[in-house]
């Protein structure tokens, strides 16, 4: 064995001992509830609409590296009580299962999410999808149309793009080799960069402080995860090439919000594609804004929901009060 390996292995397994914070994140806290989809089950949070609700239902769809705790995080203070709230884990993510092979695929995903609204008591929804979940929102309104009461896509990631895919997404993917990144070296070193990935994600616009642990975010590093997560974004683009020929034929009132500095996902490609497509949607690209109009824009894209369920918005300005509060914003892209 070459001595300079010596040193990579001990700090592999110096890494290593990091992992079982990792794991503790597997058990399920209060409010979570797995429901059976045919085979697999769903993981989801259910909010009750109040007393003095004034919206419809609201489901929604998370990215990569993500689970139901990022749109939570966003979204529970400023909904909470106007509509019936569903977050759910997509298959592979948070607390659900993976299911069946297919299930890769934003086609399969759309598909388990219905059949978890339907479980859950919901029979038409609001669909609101960030980055990865765009893809799968845009999905559900061709498959699952009936169950469409409006769609807001956030920063969404479905057409195919130039150029290919992180290069740990492509380790964690290979046959043998990707599961042993995925095990031993992925969550170690990815509980190191953490931090600093999640910055860039947010980049202009600063990471709240609590994101992190709030959104449990170190769930995406666990290896099945981390794995799982890898093969989706790796069939994104070929899916997306045969797709997004479809986007024209949804109906359903569409709203677009995205960032002209999102450094994650190109709002030229997607974003501003994705509303020549569609007929009748509206799109607020919003500036000094990065890639997570979820949570930096979430006043905006409360504003779309009201505006789909028929409350008069001009979203526009509000798109300006937003810039005027991010204008300084200037962290690292």
């Amino acid at each position: 064995m070459p001595n300079s390996f010596l040193p990579m292995l001990g700090t592999v397994l110096a890494m290593s001992m990091m992992t079982p914070a990792i794991a503790a994140s597997d058990s399920p806290t209060k409010g979570e509830e797995r429901v059976d989809i045919g085979g697999f089950k769903l993981n989801s949070i259910l909010l009750p609409a109040g007393k003095k609700a004034d919206l419809p239902p609201i489901v929604f769809i998370h990215g990569a590296s993500a689970s139901l705790y990022d749109p939570l995080f966003s979204f529970r203070e400023p909904l909470e009580g106007r509509a019936k709230l569903l977050f759910v884990d997509r298959p592979g993510h948070g607390l659900s299962d993976i299911g069946p092979k297919e299930n890769i695929l934003p086609d399969a995903q759309a598909d388990a999410i219905a059949e978890a609204m339907k479980k859950r008591g919901i029979r038409k929804a609001i669909i609101v999808g960030h980055s990865f979940g765009g893809a799968i929102t845009a999905a559900f309104a061709l498959r699952h149309k009936d169950m469409v009461e409006g769609l807001v896509f956030l920063s969404p990631a479905l057409y195919p793009w130039p150029g290919g895919i992180s290069w740990y997404y492509d380790a964690a993917r290979v046959p043998v080799a990707g599961v042993f990144f995925s095990t031993l070296i992925a969550p170690p070193a990815g509980l190191v960069v953490l931090n600093g990935a999640v910055k860039g994600v947010f980049a202009p616009n600063p990471m709240p402080s609590d994101y992190v642990s709030k959104t449990k975010a170190y769930r995406a590093l666990r290896p099945v995860a981390f794995r799982h997560n890898a093969q989706e974004v790796g069939a994104l683009n070929g899916w997306a090439k045969d797709a997004s020929a479809n986007y024209r034929q949804i109906r359903a009132k569409t709203i677009i919000i995205a960032g002209d500095k999102d450094g994650v996902v190109s709002t030229e490609i997607h974003s501003k594609h994705l509303a020549r497509d569609i007929p009748g949607a509206e799109l607020i690209v919003v500036h000094n804004l990065g890639h997570k109009s979820d949570y930096v824009a979430r006043d905006l894209v409360v504003a779309a929901l009201e505006k789909i369920a028929g409350k008069p918005r001009n979203l526009k300005a509000i798109a300006k009060t937003v810039e005027t509060r991010i204008a300084s914003d200037k962290g690292a892209m």
